[in-house]
């Protein structure tokens, strides 16, 4: 079922309506970044020099390290210590997002704080595939801060999608893919799994993000037991997340939402917690 999938995708890019949407390319860092991961032993030296290499994104990180969240007796004042107190992965993770924000930049107010939001979605994800065990948290990660990002692609490359939004947002007789695809014959999920096989980024991820409204996969052993638990964990996510800022749950949630929890073994006291344990990490999202 997965080929199929990334059959569909390529299709879509080739001739679609996908195929005059600018596809920004992978940032040089990120594939660099992505390149010193892949090995068996990831290359620190490269890391600290990729990090180093961006001055903006050296003190990010510092900023990070130095937060009070970690509450460090001595402040960090240098990269290659900030990664030592963060850790390689959540370093990389938080490298791999600035990268990505900033080559996926968003200045319509219809997508006021999307960045902010796709992060804390991210180290939601991140958060709960620790406490899954057999789901690894960098995939995990990478499929929370992509889950929505083919919205900025399209709000650049589409005539018109900015009012799709708007028309999105205030329907309630269709979801906002639906309104999506009536307006522009392809939807957020597509463009976004596009985005993601792009900059090359696990496949897993890629469908996860084509997948993350069509829950239906949630019962289809066609397709892989780790892209079904981050389409469940994607919606468990975007519900902690929403909480935490204040705004109605996902329209999915009252569909799917008991669907997906019981597909990841988890209950309603969990999350419950969950939403308190992560809340001085959403917040300190907003202070960076």
């Amino acid at each position: 079922m997965s080929q199929p999938l990334i059959d569909e995708l390529e299709r879509a890019r080739r001739s679609g309506p996908v195929r005059d949407i600018l596809i920004p390319p992978c940032p040089e860092l990120l594939r660099q970044l992505q390149q010193a991961m892949a090995e068996a032993e990831p290359d620190l030296v490269e890391i600290d020099r990729i990090a180093s290499s961006d001055v903006a994104m050296a003190a990010a990180l510092m900023r990070h390290a130095n937060s009070p969240l970690l509450a460090l007796e001595h402040p960090v004042q240098t990269v290659g210590r900030a990664m030592t107190v963060l850790g390689l992965q959540a370093a990389v993770q938080l490298l791999s997002g600035f990268l990505t924000r900033r080559a996926l930049p968003v200045h319509s107010p219809l997508l006021r704080h999307f960045w902010d939001t796709s992060t804390r979605r991210a180290l939601a994800c991140a958060h709960i595939s620790r406490q899954l065990y057999d789901l690894d948290a960098g995939l995990a990660y990478s499929a929370g801060l992509f889950c929505h990002v083919g919205m900025p692609v399209m709000l650049g490359g589409l005539k018109g999608y900015g009012s799709t939004i708007a028309e999105a947002l205030a329907r309630r007789d269709r979801s906002f893919s639906q309104t999506e695809e009536a307006n522009h014959r392809t939807d957020h999920a597509v463009v976004g799994a596009i985005v993601a096989r792009t900059w090359n980024l696990p496949p897993e991820v890629a469908l996860a993000v084509r997948l993350h409204h069509d829950f239906s996969c949630l019962g289809d052993a066609r397709i892989g037991a780790p892209v079904r638990q981050l389409v469940a964990l994607l919606l468990v996510a975007d519900y902690l997340v929403l909480q935490h800022e204040g705004v109605n749950a996902p329209a999915d949630w009252a569909r799917c939402g008991a669907a997906c929890l019981a597909h990841l073994q988890i209950d309603a006291a969990e999350v419950e917690h969950w939403i308190d344990e992560l809340h001085p990490v959403f917040e300190a999202v907003s202070l960076h």
